[in-house]
């Protein structure tokens, strides 16, 4: 099926979806977790043909993100019942108001319509995107990287026929069968088929979305995401901190790639952490690449030009020394992607002025970056996680796959 042949399907779609239930909803999304456990082996067959093909031309820290396992399709699955018990977003009244006598304006929450998303090598994401799309009210067209398109392709299969057992159409999940470049465009110029369109995946996907798309499109983040450690921070705080938010998973969005350490506290700080996540570290120790001033604290890798700017995705952790909280502020916002940022504090006017100041869309105090996630925030999951300002900001859950439109009410009423 071509690209063009599927968007008119998702278009048609569009329109029986709009006649579902709630309840007819929920019982898709119960129909289509389940048929992701009962597919298990297939799901797993045919990404370990992914794997195989991936490997020698991807790091490791990407194979584990293009990796399943019976655990992790239970956990998808377990994350598509999760949507299926929030609240629908669907026709929630947000404003009513009578501004004339026996005319009553409601602001009422409506879905988008057909909601896109271009995505790489992380598989659950077709699962994920797939349930916050259908509980929202809206049409999936998925397009996944080559490299994960089998899994991809085996993913859909069985939510597609666990939407036929619910006795609904499975158009409402579609997934592009071309991986190369010409679909993506596609869907970047699918004027009056795709309502919203969601990037997923690295810096050269995002700005080719930006620039190319005449469509509707979310800037989703790249994640340089910063660690700020003040001078009066709880030093073993801070090592469990840092150690979770550049180790537990680095090849995702929400990992740690910059450390800024206050040079108060740096003497201290340094040498602990240096021995927590790179000399006690057996396998994959953190390269510590490190500015001018840290470099007379511990050993490691001379920080580059671009070390500041650059998300690793991989176990790397640059390293800033810097004289106060309002010099690590102005560095985070010069070079941060706006995604997730953190402190570590015991002092509230420095948590208070970090909050206010720093212009990301996730901002924690005494907490690890890696929490910036849809099921993390009771999102169920998310769509992506949005760095711009308008519309969507942050983990984008249901809310934010729906738009509103004002309905009217009248009683005869003229102007």
């Amino acid at each position: 099926m071509t690209t063009q042949e599927l968007l008119i399907k998702a278009k048609n779609a569009k329109a029986k979806l709009n006649m579902l239930s709630v309840d007819e909803i929920n019982g898709a999304l119960e129909a289509m977790a389940q048929a992701l456990v009962d597919n298990t082996d297939k799901i797993l067959a045919e990404n370990e043909i992914d794997i195989e093909n991936a490997r020698g031309t991807v790091s490791d820290v990407m194979i584990d993100r293009l990796s399943l396992s019976p655990e992790r399709i239970e956990d998808m699955a377990q994350g598509v019942r999760d949507v299926a018990k929030l609240p629908s977003p669907v026709g929630r009244v947000l404003k009513r108001n009578e501004p004339i006598k026996d005319l009553i304006v409601e602001k009422t929450s409506v879905a988008l319509g057909v909601v896109a998303i271009i995505y790489e090598s992380r598989p659950n994401v077709t699962s994920d995107a797939a349930a916050l799309a259908l509980k929202s009210g809206n049409v999936c067209v998925l397009r996944c990287g080559k490299e994960a398109h089998r899994s991809a392709a085996a993913i859909v299969e069985a939510l597609q026929s666990g939407l036929e057992k619910a006795g609904v159409s499975k158009d409402l999940v579609l997934l592009v069968e071309d991986t190369t470049r010409q679909s993506a465009n596609e869907l970047m110029t699918a004027d009056g088929y795709v309502d919203l369109l969601i990037p997923r995946g690295g810096k050269g996907l995002i700005t080719a979305c930006l620039k190319n798309a005449t469509v509707p499109c979310i800037q989703t983040g790249t994640g340089i995401c910063h660690i700020y450690v003040d001078e009066s921070a709880d030093i073993d705080m801070a090592v469990n901190i840092i150690e979770n938010a550049k180790t537990s998973r680095p090849s995702v969005c929400n990992a740690e790639e910059v450390l800024v350490v206050n040079k108060n506290i740096a003497k201290e700080f340094l040498p602990k952490l240096k021995e927590r996540i790179v000399d006690n570290r057996k396998e994959n120790p953190v390269e510590l690449r490190l500015d001018t001033e840290a470099q007379k604290i511990i050993d490691g890798t001379p920080a580059g030009e671009e070390d500041f700017d650059t998300e690793f995705l991989d176990y790397i952790l640059a390293v800033k020394i810097v004289n106060d909280v309002d010099e690590a502020i102005d560095h985070i916002n010069t070079h941060s992607t706006g995604h997730s940022e953190a402190i570590i504090t015991s002092d509230k006017a420095s948590a208070d002025k970090f909050t206010r100041s720093i212009d990301s869309s996730s901002v924690y105090v005494n907490a690890s970056t890696r929490f910036t996630d849809g099921g993390q925030f009771g999102l169920g999951c998310e769509m992506g996680i949005s760095t711009q300002k308008l519309h969507a900001r942050g983990p984008m859950g249901l809310e934010e796959l729906n738009t509103y439109k004002f309905i009217i009410r009248g009683n005869g009423n003229i102007r």
